[in-house]
């Protein structure tokens, strides 16, 4: 299904948690009927706090308030914040417990990665932020590097409805059996900007390649620039080959990524893939000062998308994800001025020459976490070719 664009919208840029967490305490504050909340991660420091809070008060108030976490992401939530949530009037749930099991459960990956806040069905905040202090990293590191959008206007409507209706399906998964719930009328939020937008998801049903398939559109009609910043980076071959495509033709494809391991594994097995990439004429760069948690691109200056999915089998195959995808100049703009910061302050550009005078060994090992990680896929359930 291809992104459906809403114009009169207005779109702001939030940078890191220094601008995410004021702003979605703010109008969290300011609710007056309604507060969806939903993260994959959920953490009792901080920032986590400082967001409980602003929820447990306005449950207090009399706001319906309900908080959607992940059961493996925020597997400590309902044992810190959680209980202090629900004992303020605050409707919690996880998604998807996992069984305890040695091995990989069949579906045990498809855990819950958005990050999404709706407000009085007003205003949302979607984007690649958790719950989570940005100071709250392994090692003595500067904040961690990530974005998100506030969104006003008419693409509210699907925004809200998408939180609506996870919380429906879960609730019915969690109890097995229907909680009846006062119908809400159909609201359109009239335009306040002039951007337009999509919301787009990726689940398990309906909207499985959506995502994807809003970058492939983007890389394909790509004509000048594709800025592409991502904290977990493992494409499939549709995907990888668009890329080079687009190098061969002209295009100058840069690729910003996580320099620091956190992952090994995943570190691992997305440096399978650099030799190809650079072959083509695709820029590597590796953000090194502190964690790129970031899931953003920008083409030609004119499309951009912010959100929760990485470019990885685990995003694109197996979780739940939400983008916004945007169709303005000032916005593109604005979000490559801000990845061109990130480079300029602690990127390194992966060359050519030097990648290829690895050793075998070292090279055999990122194939073999490569290996490895689509092993994991496969277990977990996914029997695409991708």
């Amino acid at each position: 299904m291809r992104a459906d664009f809403v114009p009169g919208n207005r779109i702001t840029l939030l940078e890191s948690g220094a601008a995410y967490f004021p702003a979605v305490i703010a109008a969290i504050e300011a609710a007056a009927t309604e507060v969806h909340l939903e993260s994959y991660i959920f953490a009792a420091d901080s920032a986590g706090r400082s967001v409980a809070a602003s929820l447990a008060r306005a449950a207090q108030r009399g706001v319906r308030v309900r908080v959607l976490v992940d059961a493996f992401g925020a597997r400590d939530f309902m044992t810190t914040l959680g209980p202090v949530l629900v004992g303020a009037g605050v409707e919690v749930l996880s998604y998807r417990p996992p069984a305890s099991s040695f091995l990989v459960p069949r579906h045990g990956l498809r855990r819950l990665h958005r990050k999404l806040v709706v407000v009085d069905g007003a205003i949302a905040f979607v984007g690649g932020i958790n719950v989570i202090d940005d100071e709250n990293t392994p090692g003595q590191v500067p904040p961690r590097v990530d974005y998100a959008v506030s969104v006003e206007g008419p693409l509210l409507h699907s925004i809200h409805a998408s939180v609506r209706r996870l919380w429906r399906l879960v609730r019915w998964a969690t109890f097995r059996h229907g909680i009846s719930e006062p119908p809400r009328r159909r609201l359109v939020e009239p335009a306040c900007g002039t951007v337009a937008a999509a919301f787009v998801i990726r689940d398990n049903l309906r909207h499985r390649r959506d995502i994807e398939d809003a970058y492939l559109d983007a890389i394909a009609s790509a004509r000048h620039e594709i800025v592409l910043a991502n904290a977990y980076f493992l494409p499939g071959q549709r995907f990888r080959h668009a890329l080079m495509e687009a190098a061969r033709r002209g295009v100058r494809v840069v690729i910003l990524l996580q320099g620091r391991v956190e992952y090994v594994l995943l570190h691992y097995a997305s440096h399978a893939l650099y030799g190809s990439l650079l072959d083509a004429g695709v820029h590597i760069f590796e953000y090194r000062k502190s964690f790129l948690h970031a899931k953003v691109g920008a083409v030609d200056a004119l499309w951009a998308t912010v959100g929760s999915s990485n470019i990885d089998p685990f995003s694109l195959m197996l979780a739940r994800e939400a983008n916004v995808v945007v169709h303005d100049r000032s916005f593109a703009v604005t979000l490559r001025a801000s990845l061109q910061s990130v480079m300029d302050r602690g990127a390194v550009e992966v060359r050519r020459d030097h990648w290829r005078r690895q050793s075998r060994l070292l090279r055999a090992a990122y194939w073999l976490a490569y290996g490895f990680v689509r092993l994991l896929i496969g277990l977990a359930g996914y029997r695409g070719s991708n």
